[in-house]
């Protein structure tokens, strides 16, 4: 084969290879989300990554369908979808079932996600997302519970209530202020699409493209919503939305979640949210961005012809996480699954080490046996470069005496023990 020929070593633009040290990483974050998750009673569901296409124009946006979704047609000439985001799928599963479900309903997934955007930090165009979701509660403490489980889930990661906020707003509210100035529904849309593009643009820019829907009443606007008390006011302190919105801000903090705050120009870029919006945001100057952020989005199931079922939920992707984990220094040290490696003096001592091998095994040691016959320099360094913690050389002396050589490859300590006292010293270095 000629080297034009040759196949490129490079995955496609803004997927991930995940090499074993990746997926350790991945894996502890995965890991984690079910932990905390489960802690609050939510179970996990899944679904095809494929869908109908009709079923994101329906309720995700005309932009996310035609800008950002690998969207094709099938041999059935049907319009399908790569899955961009969880939530409509998993409000058609809820409405396909509504009558043989047990609400509250308390669902988690972990899918993998397709969006065609340009690949940057913290976003790529294939990333694997925590769905969380609370369906059967109209009132605020699906709200409340909703973000304490991605506070819970920020603090098993280790993060201090510095190292992030969590950005709350409410879209009837900014809906109110909609109304107060006059904007007919097709043009709130347009306003809340310039105000969720807000911190990419600059002051003058924001202002311009507020001006086509506002003309002379855009300052009076923006100065309101980039006021929360001026706001509130301006909608009335009595305005049950209001009065909602601030009752689930001090029940989060009495809970000891004091990095909360009002923003009112926080909006969520899907069209469904329907009432409170949040965000996680890291604070660090390094990587000061979104993190993750979900809502309440209570119509969503009526799209199918069934009756509306309230439901709140979040996302939370995998990409972001590890850049914020990274950037507080939170990652975990890579240990691979394997405990020991079990290195051979001699080929003739192969039927012996795997002997061992299943009697460790048997006791809950992940073994591996060398099998490439090299010298047992070479051997040590294939398991130090996998970085295997513990190996033990097989050879005539350790068959006859029954004693082998056990050595920490971390420490360099090596110990002369029985087969039998293994498994308990691996044990204990876990």
């Amino acid at each position: 084969m000629s080297d034009k020929t040759k196949l490129s070593t490079e995955s496609y633009k803004g997927v991930r290879d995940f090499y074993p040290e990746d997926l350790f990483i991945q894996n502890y974050i995965f890991n984690t989300w079910k932990e905390v998750v489960e802690k609050f009673g939510y179970v996990e569901y899944s679904a095809s990554l494929l869908e109908s296409a009709e079923l994101y124009r329906a309720k995700s946006g005309e932009e996310i369908v035609n800008e950002q979704t690998y969207t094709f047609t099938d041999r059935g000439d049907r319009e399908v979808t790569l899955r961009p985001e969880m939530t409509p799928t998993v409000a058609r599963l809820v409405a396909a079932k509504e009558n043989e479900l047990a609400f509250p309903l308390r669902w988690y997934s972990i899918p993998n996600l397709f969006r065609y955007e340009k690949p940057q930090r913290g976003r790529l165009r294939e990333h694997w997302q925590l769905n969380v979701d609370l369906f059967g509660v109209e009132n605020r403490s699906a709200d409340t519970e909703i973000i304490t489980v991605g506070y819970e889930i920020m603090k098993k990661f280790g993060a201090k209530d510095t190292d992030f906020s969590i950005k709350i707003n409410n879209r009837k509210i900014v809906n109110a202020l909609y109304g107060k100035f006059g904007l007919n529904p097709e043009n709130s849309n347009k306003a809340s699409k310039v105000i969720d593009k807000k911190a990419k643009m600059s002051p003058d820019g924001f202002e311009t493209a507020l001006e086509e829907l506002l003309n002379d009443k855009t300052k009076d606007f923006i100065s309101l919503l980039e006021s929360d008390e001026k706001l509130l006011e301006y909608i009335g302190i009595e305005n049950p939305d209001v009065k909602d919105l601030v009752a689930t801000i001090d029940e989060l903090l009495s809970a000891g979640i004091e990095n909360i705050v009002f923003d009112p120009t926080l909006m969520r870029g899907f069209d469904y949210y329907t009432g409170m919006v949040f965000e996680v945001f890291d604070l660090s100057p390094e990587n000061n961005r979104s993190l993750f952020g979900g809502g309440r989005y209570d119509d969503l199931t009526s799209l199918f012809g069934e009756k509306k079922i309230p439901a709140v939920g979040f996302g939370e992707g995998d990409v972001t996480m590890k850049d914020f984990l990274e950037t507080h220094e939170l990652l975990p040290k890579y240990k691979p699954s394997t405990d020991l490696y079990i290195c051979l003096l001699g080929d003739e001592f192969r039927s012996k080490g795997n002997e061992i091998a299943k009697k460790l095994r048997e006791k809950g040691v992940n073994v591996a046996v060398d099998l490439s016959q090299k010298k047992l320099g070479e051997q040590i360094k294939i398991a130090d470069r996998q970085k295997i913690p513990f190996i033990i050389c097989v050879g005539e002396n350790e068959i006859n005496s029954g004693i082998y050589p056990l050595k920490n490859m971390l420490t360099g300590v090596e110990s002369k023990i029985k087969i039998e006292e293994v498994s308990a010293i691996i044990r204990n270095h876990s």
